[in-house]
């Protein structure tokens, strides 16, 4: 059987997470806490016999991803559909302000409905379609290998509920720390969830801002 090994990984802190204002396809560095994170998730996938390191190619992604692979004499492979999910309009925009200024949107979004995407932005049914098909790439080119996915909240989110079949809809209730580690297995017929939300790596709780 063609069987890949994954490890998800969400990008370090950056100053738009502590201020839970939106990043989604902005392209925002990380902090020093993330420069942080990113190190030890390093170290804690030091020993691992990782083939590649896929990342968004949005910065606070691939910095991640380039601590991650630098043990490893790996070149980062950026990838743009690993990217956020695009949250239009609302990009820049911190929570409260949503919430103040745009309630039918805080509304549709909170209440996770499919197809409803903020202007110009796009749909968990697109952001779901997208992180199908980018894993099925990816993972179908490494069979019988582990490979690293260095992306982002939603991305991570998505890869959880194609895993374990929670609809789009559900309450999120899983974790999706900072540079917290994830496992998955990827088969032809789809992925399966090994392990998630380990932090014992990280000493301080990282904040997550995501929604997606």
């Amino acid at each position: 059987m063609d069987i890949t090994r994954l490890i998800a990984v969400r990008h370090g802190e950056t100053e738009w997470n502590k201020a839970t204002r939106i990043q989604g396809q902005l392209d925002i560095a990380l902090n020093a806490t993330g420069q942080w994170q990113a190190a030890q998730a390093a170290a804690a996938l030091a020993d691992e016999p990782i083939a590649a390191v896929y990342a968004s190619d949005l910065q606070r992604a691939a910095a991640t991803a380039q601590a991650i692979a630098q043990p490893h004499g790996l070149a980062v492979r950026l990838h743009t559909d690993l990217r956020e999910r695009h949250f239009g309009d609302m990009q820049g925009l911190t929570w409260q302000t949503i919430y103040e200024q745009h309630p039918e949107v805080a509304h549709a979004w909170r209440a996770r409905v499919p197809d409803f995407a903020p202007a110009g932005g796009e749909t968990l049914l697109a952001l779901q379609a997208r992180v199908a098909g980018v894993v099925q790439q990816l993972a179908s080119a490494h069979t019988g290998e582990l490979i690293v996915l260095v992306a982002h909240g939603g991305i991570l989110d998505m890869l959880y509920r194609l895993a374990t079949g929670e609809a789009l809809q559900t309450k999120r209730e899983w974790d999706l720390s900072n540079a917290a580690i994830n496992r998955l297995l990827w088969t032809p017929q789809g992925l399966q969830l090994l392990a998630w939300g380990d932090r014992r790596h990280l000493e301080d709780d990282a904040l997550d801002e995501s929604t997606a």
